[in-house]
Parts: structure tokens; C-alpha cells; sequence
């Protein structure tokens, strides 16, 4: 059934519907197991060839010097609110194919694949993720010695969701209903570009 939280049809999978990127989490552990079927959710997603260009740098907050590191990585706002998360993923890309060495160009798309595995995972299991740009990538590499041909995509936060009245100071609030999608209409085209697919 539909939240009511933004408008989309009733046959989407509850899931999808239910998916949001919050920036406040809850001062709670996740799970080992669950941390775990995140990743096995993402490695299942479809690649070119079957590359699986994915790879993930996780830090546990409290656990390791992974966590600050990725911490320390990111930028703006997100350093704000972000290092609070109870797990700190970087997404990267293996840039060109393993057996040809030809630059592949589909290797950010299926590491998108995975991540959406990964982010639905998350709300079939009660978590909440948070994918962001705003990082240092020169820095990343360097922390975590990423080596040439490798290249860093996306930080994710992950945690439960937390108090929505807790927002960081510094930090703009944000609200469910305040989840907007461009119309079907704009872009979804058949016959030529502009030229919108008729749906039900």
C-alpha cells in the first residue's frame, strides 16, 4: 500500500516506496548479520561480463580506525552529519575489464547496481542508507591506498534512522514528504527523444 509519503503507484515494490536517504541515525549498533546481508545483497547485482567492478571500504563506528578514516574523507555538510552514522561504506570501481584491460565504461553503472541492492537490503531489514558525492576522493585513495585503475564512487551511510528533530547544528532538516520524482512523463520516450511513452 501506498505510504502517502510521495506519490508513486501501489504496485512498487514496498521497499522501493519506503526507501529514503535520512541524515540523522540512531545511536544504535548494526547488527553483524545484517551488516553482512548488505554486502551479499550487493555482490548478487548484475554487472558487464560479469565483472563485479565493486568494491567496499567499511568502517564500524567505534570499532576500527577505518571509520574516522572515512570520516575524515568526507566533505560540506556531510561531515557534519554523516560521521554520526553507525557504519561508513566507500563504494569503488574497478575502471577497466580484468581480461582485456579496455576501459570499462559500464563499471560506475554496476556499481550503482550493487548499491541499489545494497540500499534495498537496508529497508527490507530496518536500516537506512545514505548514499553521498561530497568526498574527498584524492584523499580516500590515499588513506586506503587504492591502487591505479581503481576509483572511489560514493560514501554511504548506514544506521537506523534516528530522531528527525536531532538534526546536527549547522545541518538543514529534512522531511519525508518532501520526496519529489520527476514525472513518468519526462523520462520514459518512445520513438524519438522528448516523445513520452504512454503509461497506465
Amino acid at each position: 500500500m501506498n505510504t502517502g509519503e510521495f506519490s508513486t503507484r501501489d504496485d512498487v515494490h514496498g521497499p522501493i516506496r519506503a526507501r529514503w536517504s535520512p541524515i540523522v541515525f540512531a545511536d544504535r549498533a548494526v547488527e553483524p548479520e545484517k551488516l553482512a546481508a548488505l554486502f551479499d545483497a550487493a555482490r548478487w547485482a548484475a554487472s558487464s561480463f560479469n565483472e563485479q567492478p565493486w568494491r567496499f571500504i567499511a568502517g564500524v563506528r567505534g570499532e576500527s580506525d577505518t571509520f574516522e578514516h572515512l570520516a575524515a574523507c568526507l566533505t560540506g555538510g556531510n561531515a557534519l552529519w554523516a560521521r554520526r552514522a553507525p557504519v561508513l561504506i566507500l563504494t569503488v570501481a574497478k575502471a577497466s575489464f580484468e581480461l582485456t584491460g579496455e576501459r570499462n565504461r559500464h563499471a560506475w553503472h554496476d556499481v550503482g547496481l550493487a548499491t541499489g541492492n545494497l540500499s534495498l537490503q537496508a529497508v527490507a531489514t530496518g536500516l537506512a542508507v545514505h548514499p553521498m558525492g561530497g568526498f574527498s576522493r584524492d584523499r580516500a585513495c590515499e588513506r586506503f591506498a587504492i591502487p591505479a585503475g581503481w576509483e572511489p564512487v560514493a560514501m554511504l551511510a548506514v544506521g537506523y534512522e534516528g530522531d528527525p528533530a536531532a538534526v546536527p547544528e549547522g545541518v538543514t532538516p529534512r522531511r519525508r514528504e518532501e520526496r519529489t520524482r520527476h514525472p513518468l512523463s519526462g523520462l520514459v520516450f518512445t520513438g524519438r527523444w522528448g516523445e513520452s511513452l504512454p503509461l497506465r
